[in-house]
């Protein structure tokens, strides 16, 4: 494993061995055992999308693997006055051993494993998600026990995290379910990807949410589309993770979100604090599970 570019790109074995890399660094970590296995490794951290959670647990994680993380908005890089995105990976190449890239495009960080000679991590585009996933994925293991027999269930946009959780969710050998508006379905090839799949794609929040062993929920409105967040309040009001939906689940179902959380919108203020403890247990794996990224694409 080279780079983390998409789960599309992952097979099953691959998202295991990260994951149970995660669980092992997760408990050296609460033990206090210290793991410097990235000694001397220096990640770049280019933010083009501002995050909580992936600033601080990438800068966290490489800090406690033994390297050193340099934080570069894209007001400190020249991507930000025209240079390519080419010479900026050539560039970079010779001076850091890794990137990680919050960005817009899916198209910039396949540009850049395409130019660079280092590994990339994609820490979110507008078509996938995959370090959220993988953290959730952990989340899963570890309320669950395992993933055969399990139903992940997505409520709300056909965005990222629709995208990179039917495709995770999916390769680990889940059944998943959608549900969202006419018009706001997951990436096409995603659904290429989940055909002749255990995956149903519906309308009603309720068809998906039967039996569910963890619902998952986000924003109606993703960075970048706030000039739309009035009518997708509209159109996604009945999109929201309320007690008269988790009846529906199985009794001990766990919900997700990978916020930030609007409660009152996607989800209950009741729903999200009877959920909390999962929510931020889910939250605190972005640690572990990145750092077992990032030692699967750096160590060597």
């Amino acid at each position: 494993m080279k780079h983390l570019l998409k789960l599309l790109d992952l097979s099953e074995k691959e998202i295991i061995e990260i994951l149970d890399l995660a669980d092992e660094l997760k408990a050296e970590n609460k033990k206090g055992i210290t793991h410097h296995r990235l000694a001397g490794k220096t990640l770049g951290l280019i933010f083009e999308k501002s995050s909580t959670r992936t600033r601080v647990s990438f800068e966290v994680g490489m800090y406690q693997l033994g390297g050193y993380p340099l934080f570069l908005s894209s007001r400190d890089l020249q991507l930000g006055r025209g240079e390519s995105i080419a010479d900026t990976a050539r560039v970079l190449s010779r001076y850091v051993d890794g990137i990680m890239i919050r960005t817009f495009e899916q198209e910039k960080v396949e540009q850049l494993a395409e130019y660079g000679s280092i590994p990339i991590i994609n820490g979110l585009t507008d078509f996938c998600h995959p370090c959220q996933v993988l953290a959730d994925l952990q989340t899963i293991r570890e309320y669950k026990g395992g993933f055969a027999g399990k139903k992940l269930v997505y409520i709300g946009d056909g965005n990222n995290m629709a995208n990179s959780l039917i495709v995770g969710g999916l390769k680990v050998g889940m059944s998943v379910a959608v549900a969202c508006p006419k018009g706001y379905e997951p990436d096409a090839k995603v659904l290429e990807f989940a055909k002749d799949k255990d995956f149903l794609l519906t309308d009603d929040i309720y068809e998906a949410a039967k039996d569910a062993d963890a619902i998952y929920t986000d924003v109606w409105a993703s960075m970048g589309q706030e000039g739309e967040a009035e009518e997708r309040k509209k159109i996604f009001k009945s999109y929201c993770v309320t007690s008269e939906l988790m009846k529906v689940a199985k009794p001990d179902c766990i919900v997700l979100h990978c916020l930030p959380a609007h409660k009152g919108e996607e989800i209950t203020e009741e729903v999200f604090e009877a959920h909390v403890n999962e929510i931020m247990d889910e939250a605190e794996n972005r640690l572990h599970a990145q750092k077992a990224v990032m030692v699967k694409v750096m160590e060597k």
